[in-house]
């Protein structure tokens, strides 16, 4: 017997054909009401990459050269979703050469004639509403030398994708699906002859998403910054196109756009590059700032709390550290368990990281990367301060996390301080984890403590229990900093300290209290675009709970720092996000 879920979601496919098929009898549309300007941003390495049959989409790398993009057998639904949502159409239009153009017009008219019908993976809503996006900002890149037999499916194939957005855009997930698809239709309604009537009513759905999805301080229920800047993109781009129609956007619209962007300003790290928690990556390399730019907020929001996350900075360095509850219930899907895990950006060089989100390197790796010891946090017992639920690890939820998360942000003498605590290991062992975060002034030093202590009589009785099981030999523990794999880390000073090089010539040392164990060990970095997970290091202090209050302090601090000239600046220029080696 089928399960509800998998009976809604074949229900809800089956609609979508339906709808798709439909929309294949609408009058084809012969031409653009105004010329569309390209938005999107794509790169000219993946571009050439895909010319020359080297197709990567989440995580896997598919080498077929002379090989059309839709004879391809997709290894999963991630890499078809890509496929069908044409993201990559950015990329060749950004290498923009002969070969580039003519994949482009091969594999889009290929899809014409295999999906244009209404049937296959690609008729859903959010990539119905990110293709046309691509297809209309590319339209000028396609349709070059095209004849009028190519040209007129084209504006037919279109018509049938608004149609079918205007029908099914509400079938759509909430969050960044359904953006896409409004997104999308808004386009479709301000860029195609014939489809205005489509334009009032994503307008107005456009601004009932803002209003129930956006919070009051610009932040999502997912707590994810990079799926944040997505759907800050699709508002700022839909706003953009309203303007040069002669349209405004809705009040709801506009103010949900002036909320977002000083929270993605709070969660952007010194070197331009988002905050990674939460199943969210850096951003695509310039996405944050066009996207800014185009929205012409120029708010600053003042470091402090921003959809739960704390920002400190100082100098060159900017820390950015979890500090609320995990995301709980439906928003909980990507959810990590990373309550008070921190990371620190020395000027255009990450140094603690998180090791990211392993979605795109397949189960065992987004189960891995969901976990604390994935974290720049501390770990009791070699638990995770919140467990995900059994079955599906595709669909698991986060449940038992941290509820209780206090919060303070404070000037101390010489800097700033963050003070957090949560019960994630109250309910297990009695003990609540405290850190304390000071940033000097001038960003070149880090003073960290963390502290397990029982708060009351139930907590101790709590732990006194925990420590029976281990028989009084005490409850072990873990302090974990993952390092950025570009940072050259050994232990000095016979393993009392680690140094640590960053390319751009700076030397941070790491120091411990020496009341507990310190070690290099393996770790991984995980990022999409990439091939396989990067080997790295990380830094651990190891120690065991044997009172009621145990405290560890640690430090950061800048050694050095090679002054810059032009041959620094060469060597310290972003290298390109994509591995194909």
């Amino acid at each position: 017997m089928l399960q509800p879920d998998t009976l809604s979601a074949r229900w809800t496919r089956l609609m979508n054909r339906a709808a798709a098929r439909r929309a294949t009898w609408s009058r084809p549309i012969t031409a653009f009401v105004s010329q569309p300007e390209p938005r999107t941003i794509g790169s000219y390495a993946r571009g050439r990459q895909l010319a020359a049959g080297n197709f990567l989409f989440s995580g896997h790398l598919l080498q077929q050269p002379e090989t059309s993009i839709w004879d391809l057998d997709p290894p999963d639904a991630a890499f078809s979703d890509a496929m069908h949502g044409f993201g990559w159409l950015d990329d060749l239009a950004a290498a923009a050469d002969p070969r580039c153009r003519s994949c482009a017009q091969d594999w889009l008219w290929t899809w014409i004639d295999r999906y244009g019908a209404g049937r296959g993976p690609g008729w859903t809503p959010d990539l119905a509403g990110r293709r046309l996006i691509r297809w209309i900002n590319h339209a000028l890149f396609v349709l070059s030398g095209q004849s009028a037999d190519r040209t007129k499916a084209f504006y037919k194939s279109l018509a049938q994708q608004t149609i079918f957005l205007g029908r099914r855009w509400k079938a759509s997930r909430p969050g960044l699906p359904r953006f896409e698809a409004l997104t999308g239709l808004v386009y479709a309604g301000l860029s195609l002859e014939g489809m205005e009537t489509h334009i009032a009513p994503a307008v107005a759905a456009l601004a009932r998403e803002c209003d129930r999805q956006i919070d009051d301080a610009g932040g999502l229920a997912t707590r994810n910054p990079e799926e944040l800047l997505e759907v800050f993109t699709l508002l700022t781009w839909a706003s953009v196109a309203l303007g040069e129609s002669g349209r405004a956007p809705s009040e709801a619209h506009w103010s949900a756009i002036e909320r977002i962007a000083p929270t993605l300003r709070t969660l952007r790290h010194a070197d331009g590059g988002l905050a990674r928690f939460h199943g969210g990556g850096k951003g695509l390399e310039g996405r944050l700032d066009n996207a800014l730019a185009n929205s012409g907020v120029k708010t600053q929001q003042p470091d402090g709390l921003s959809m739960g996350y704390a920002r400190l900075s100082a100098g060159r360095t900017s820390i950015i550290v979890d500090a609320a509850p995990p995301p709980s219930g439906k928003a909980s899907g990507n959810a990590h368990a990373s309550t008070l895990a921190f990371e620190l950006t020395s000027g255009r060089r990450p140094l603690i990281v998180n090791c990211g989100s392993g979605a795109s390197f397949g189960l065992q790796w987004r189960r891995a990367g969901r976990a604390t010891p994935s974290h720049s946090t501390l770990i009791l017992a070699g638990r995770s301060s919140a467990r995900l639920t059994k079955g599906s690890e595709r669909h698991a939820l986060l449940i038992d996390a941290p509820r209780n998360v206090p919060v303070k942000l404070s000037r101390a003498s010489d800097g700033i301080r963050f003070e957090g605590g949560h019960d994630g290991y109250t309910g297990s062992h009695g003990l609540t984890h405290a850190r304390s975060l000071d940033l000097t002034f001038d960003g070149r030093g880090v003073a960290g403590e963390d502290m397990l202590r029982t708060l009351n009589e139930t907590d101790r009785r709590r732990f006194d229990r925990a420590m029976d099981a281990v028989t009084l030999q005490g409850v072990t523990f873990e302090i974990r900093f993952h390092l950025h794999p570009d940072v050259d880390a050994s232990l000095d000073m016979g393993g009392a300290a680690v140094s640590m090089a960053l390319k751009s010539g700076e030397i941070w040392v790491f120091r411990s209290d020496g009341t507990v164990k310190l070690s290099l060990e393996p770790s991984v970095y995980l990022e999409k675009n990439r091939l396989k997970p990067r080997a790295t290091k990380q830094i651990v202090l190891s120690g065991r709970v044997m009172e009621y209050a145990t405290r560890t302090r640690w430090s950061l601090a800048k050694a050095q720092e090679t002054p810059i000239g032009i041959r620094d600046l060469a060597q310290d220029t972003p290298e390109p996000v994509t591995d194909i080696d």
